[in-house]
C-alpha cells in the first residue's frame, strides 16, 4: 500500500496568455542531490528543477509502471536571471517523482522548485513510527532551503527574499509546521480514536511497514509513544514567504492559537467537495483561522489526484498486485489531467501573486 498520505487577485487573461507563451520557450533542467542532515545522521536526497535553454535532448531518468514520467534535461546550466524558489513536500509513503508533473509546469514560468525524499516516509523506507516525526520533515525542509541559497552551484539564481513552500497530506502538515503552526498530540490521538477509519489512523494500527523496499510486520504503533516534546515544538522557519497545503494531515491537531500567529499568505485546497473531504485533511477552519488564509475546492476529484497521471493499464497492474488505494481512479467523467491543470492554475497564481 502507498500512503500519500492574502491578499489573492485572479491574473487577467492577458498575463495568463503571456504565462502560457513563456511555458512553452522554456525547457526544465534537473539534478539529483543530497546533503547531510545532523538531525538526522544520514543523507537526505532531493531533486531541484529549475529554467534551462539548453538544447540537449530532454531525458526520462526513471521509469515507473505505474505514474508517467515528466521528460527533464539533466545537468542543464540555469537560464540567466533570478527566481523566487518553491521547496515542495511530499505525502506519506511517496517521494519527489511524484510531484514532477507540478515542479515542471512552475519552472515554465519561471521559478525554481526543489523537493527531498524524506527518510522514513518515503517510498520503500516508511513506517508508522515514523510518520508522527513532523519535526524530521521541517528539519529537512529548512535544509534544504539553506543548501539553495548557500551552497548550491546555481545559488545565484534563487531569489532569497521570495521563499515559498508547498506540501501534500504528510507534507502538508510539514509545510504547517514549517510556517509556525503547533500540533497537538493529545489531539492528535483523540481524532484517531474518534476516527480510527481515516487513512493515516489506520496506518498506525496496520502492524505493517517498509524498510529497504520491503513490507515488513510491525507492531501497532500508539500515537502516544510519539517524543511529545519534539511533536509539538516551534519550527518556524521565517525565510518562507508564502505556503500551499494541499489536503494537509493533522489538519484536526494543530493549535488554533499558534495558527492565528501566521501571518503570511496561507492557500488551503482540498481535493474534492466541502462535503466529500475527508475530516483528517478538511481545511477550512485552518483557513478561517490563520491571518491570510484562503481555500479552494478541486470538484470531482479524490485525495490521489494529487498524484501523476496514470499510464494505461496502470490501475489493473495495481489490482493485480494488491494494492488497495485507488490510486488511479477518477471520479465522474474528469481525467486526472483536467484536475491538474485546474490545481497549476490554482497554485501558479497564488506564489505569483505572493512571492
Amino acid at each position: 500500500m502507498i500512503r500519500i498520505l492574502i491578499g489573492f487577485c485572479v491574473f487577467c487573461s492577458t498575463t495568463l496568455f503571456s504565462l502560457a507563451q513563456a511555458a512553452d520557450d522554456v525547457r526544465v533542467g534537473m539534478q539529483s542531490l543530497s546533503v547531510f542532515s545532523e538531525l538526522r545522521k544520514e543523507k537526505v536526497a532531493f531533486k531541484v528543477w529549475y529554467p534551462t535553454l539548453s538544447t540537449e535532448k530532454p531525458t526520462v531518468l526513471t521509469r515507473s509502471r505505474i505514474f508517467k514520467e515528466v521528460p527533464v534535461v539533466l545537468e542543464a546550466n540555469v537560464s540567466s536571471g533570478r527566481y523566487p524558489l518553491v521547496v515542495m513536500s511530499h505525502g506519506s509513503g511517496a517521494n519527489n517523482d511524484t510531484l514532477a508533473w507540478l515542479a515542471t509546469e512552475l519552472v515554465k514560468v519561471g521559478f525554481i522548485v526543489a523537493a527531498p525524499n524524506h527518510p522514513g516516509t518515503t517510498s520503500g523506507d516508511s513506517t508508522p513510527v515514523d510518520t508522527p516525526k513532523l519535526w524530521q520533515r521541517t528539519d529537512d525542509l529548512s535544509l534544504l532551503v539553506s543548501y539553495m541559497l548557500d551552497v548550491w552551484d546555481g545559488r545565484e539564481h534563487v531569489d532569497s527574499q521570495r521563499v515559498g513552500a508547498l506540501g501534500f497530506s504528510l507534507g502538508g502538515a510539514a509545510v504547517m509546521s514549517l510556517v509556525g503552526a503547533r500540533a497537538n498530540l493529545e489531539s492528535y490521538a483523540v481524532y484517531c480514536e474518534t476516527f480510527p477509519s481515516m487513512a493515516d489512523c489506520h496506518w498506525f494500527r496496520s502492524g505493517v511497514g517498509y524498510v529497504d523496499g520491503k513490507q515488513v510486520v510491525m507492531a501497532p504503533f500508539d500515537l502516544r509513544m510519539t517524543d511529545k516534546r519534539k511533536f509539538e515544538r516551534l519550527n518556524l522557519d521565517h525565510r518562507i514567504k508564502s505556503a500551499v497545503l494541499v489536503d494537509p494531515a493533522v489538519a484536526q491537531a494543530f493549535d488554533s492559537h499558534s495558527l492565528r500567529a501566521i501571518s503570511i499568505p496561507m492557500h488551503f485546497i482540498n481535493l474534492g467537495s466541502k462535503a466529500s473531504v475527508p475530516i483528517s485533511v478538511a481545511s477550512s477552519v485552518l483557513s478561517e483561522t490563520v491571518m491570510n488564509g484562503r481555500i479552494d475546492y478541486v470538484a470531482k476529484a479524490t485525495h490521489f489526484s494529487f498524484l501523476p497521471e496514470c499510464k494505461i493499464g496502470a490501475k489493473a497492474f495495481l489490482e493485480s498486485v494488491g494494492e488497495r488505494d485507488p490510486l488511479c481512479d477518477e471520479v465522474g467523467n474528469r481525467t486526472r489531467k483536467a484536475i491538474h491543470d485546474e490545481l497549476v492554475s490554482l497554485i501558479l497564481t497564488t506564489f505569483h501573486n505572493t512571492l
